[in-house]
């Protein structure tokens, strides 16, 4: 009967990380690391003030996040930037991440040629009490982006 447990318990796991459940692996004791894919494909810029690209543009988005291998969405994003300086390619962000279990809220600079670290500025959920950054990295021409959490105290 134990036995019975443990193994319905195990697949029962299983089943759950595989479903579309979002996995934490430990880093060096430094946090927990979690991967996910967005899929850049709402991305629209509002153009305001001087005609083209000009600072206090805003750029906004809302688009599906996918698991680590880009294989199964496991939430969304939405959010807004607004364009700091044109000649050097910067953004100012903050956005929401809403997955399994909570939200994350980054906030930060986006760069036009160059990958870059946000700050999680808080969460909800599993991810109530959570701190730490956000390494962005540009995939496939910038249609695609990697969001690479460090958290430190969220529930695991």
């Amino acid at each position: 009967m134990r036995k019975t447990i443990i193994v319905i318990v195990a697949v029962a796991g299983l089943v759950t990380l595989v479903v579309g459940s979002v996995a934490f692996a430990s880093s060096r004791g430094d946090g927990h690391r979690l991967n996910v894919i967005e899929h850049a494909v709402t991305d629209t810029v509002i153009d305001v003030g001087a005609p083209g690209d000009s600072t206090g543009d805003l750029l906004t988005f809302h688009n599906e996040l996918f698991n680590a291998s880009d294989t199964t969405v496991v939430g969304t994003d939405q959010g807004e930037c607004v364009r700091i300086d044109p000649a050097a390619g910067t953004w100012e962000c903050r956005w929401t991440n809403v997955l399994r279990g909570g939200q994350i809220t980054v906030e930060g600079p986006f760069f036009d040629a160059q990958d870059s670290v946000l700050a999680v500025t808080g969460g909800t959920g599993r991810y109530r009490n959570v701190r730490g950054e956000m390494e962005l990295t540009s995939l496939v021409g910038g249609t695609e982006f990697e969001f690479s959490f460090r958290l430190i105290g969220a529930q695991t």
